[in-house]
């Protein structure tokens, strides 16, 4: 097979796919995703079956607990795969719908209307359910989409490509709109990348290696997120059983993703009565804890953090833990070691609250709740192309809007220029 001139069939075919998305009736579309989900619930024995393959090939490649826990398909995951379908299908279409209207002096009327943004390239690894939820938000705003996901979840996705094309034709839309890469070589990827003349934008979904190449190596504008390192800030005046609650979750009840908290920072007036407490939880669940010098002084036996601990993006139950003296501290080292993906305080100060909100720089900032929380489908976007942490042309969780753009549409009655 010759790669080169493969993608680049795939790229010319989905930009045709794209003319006929971009002008679909949104009942259309709502079919068409409808259908995918019913595919899904009927075909799940055999998505679980190819997933098994996939799942063999990891553990002979010995990839880590992280990326195997990605990979995994269940049937609990597909059935949530049929309900983001059916979620996104009754959301409202964005593909069409105008700004608020400018009347100018001159009598033009001027307003936006959002359009798809036209091809979409994503590229990511493990997370079969990435097939399903980026091909179901790309189809619903009006997109064609090329996916290309991880040689070590191939069976899986070819059989949920199998299910997308065959809920496409059944409503008359192209299949050619939600293409699946269908080779392992990653020269496919750098294929891809160059294919600017008909894919709009590239969003990597994985780890820092692959966004960075990806990043390095296109010739199409790309949507970043390197990595998630996530702190919640334990203040001084905080509800400490309400902090032990959402410290616990953030870092416990899925660490292997992007939105876990890697770093706890602990105002230095709460970290005595409040550490030890959260440790022996943490213990209980297996959590490792590496400490700044004074959280070693409150929990002695612990190893300390060092440099590397700051930065890093675990995706394990490994926590590095600081004691700082004020907000300021906290809020300088977020500055510092945060990844723009997503910070939270605990806190019932009103102002230190909006103080935090206002100025810690990151696409989701939370006040009293769990980090876990950055994530589309908790925010109300349906299912989610990806947590953006660039600010063109999207920051956060990208739903329907965020794979549209806008258009002026300007109305007159004969004027014209002076």
């Amino acid at each position: 097979m010759d790669i080169d001139r493969t993608i680049r069939q795939m790229a010319r075919d989905a930009r045709q796919a794209a003319g006929v998305m971009g002008c679909c009736a949104t009942d259309r579309k709502n079919q068409a995703l409808t259908n995918m989900a019913d595919l899904l619930a009927q075909q799940t024995e055999t998505i679980i079956k190819e997933n098994r393959k996939d799942l063999k090939r990891a553990g002979e490649a010995g990839l880590s607990s992280a990326m195997v826990d990605r990979l995994t398909v269940s049937g609990q995951t597909i059935a949530a795969m049929a309900g983001g379908l059916r979620e996104v299908a009754a959301y409202p279409d964005p593909v069409g719908t105008m700004g608020e209207t400018q009347v100018r002096p001159n009598g033009l009327r001027v307003s936006k209307m959002r359009i798809p943004l036209g091809v979409i390239g994503i590229i990511y690894e493990s997370r079969p359910n990435v097939t399903i939820d980026a091909a179901g938000l790309c189809l619903k705003s009006g997109n064609a989409v090329i996916l290309r996901g991880g040689s070590e979840a191939l069976h899986s996705n070819r059989a949920l490509a199998g299910i997308i094309g065959q809920a496409l034709k059944s409503v008359g839309l192209p299949a050619q709109a939600a293409q699946v890469v269908p080779m392992e070589d990653r020269a496919a990827i750098n294929a891809l990348l160059l294919q600017d003349d008909f894919v709009d934008l590239i969003i990597p979904r994985g780890g820092e290696g692959l966004i960075r190449f990806v990043a390095e190596n296109s010739r199409i504008p790309v949507l970043k997120h390197y990595k998630g390192v996530c702190h919640v800030f334990v203040d001084q005046s905080a509800d400490l059983q309400m902090a032990e609650n959402i410290c616990y979750n953030a870092k416990v009840q899925r660490p292997g993703v992007c939105n876990a908290m890697e770093t706890l920072l602990v105002h230095q007036q709460v970290a005595p009565d409040f550490l030890p407490a959260m440790a022996r939880r943490y213990d209980t669940a297996g959590v490792q804890l590496r400490g700044c010098p004074e959280t070693c002084a409150i929990l002695p036996g612990i190893p300390p953090a060092t440099d590397a601990d700051w930065p890093a993006e675990y995706l394990d139950l490994i926590l590095a833990v600081r004691v700082v003296a004020n907000m300021d501290d906290a809020m300088a080292h977020i500055a510092r070691y945060g990844s723009n993906h997503t910070e939270a305080i605990v806190t019932s100060d009103y102002r230190r609250a909006h103080r935090f909100v206002r100025d810690v720089d990151a696409s989701v900032v939370l006040v009293n709740a769990s980090t876990r929380f950055n994530d589309g489908g908790q925010l109300g976007l349906g299912a989610e192309m990806g947590i953006s942490t660039s600010k063109l042309h999207a920051f956060g969780p990208m739903g329907l809007n965020e794979l549209t753009t806008q258009k002026f549409v300007v109305l007159g009655d004969g004027q014209v220029r002076a």
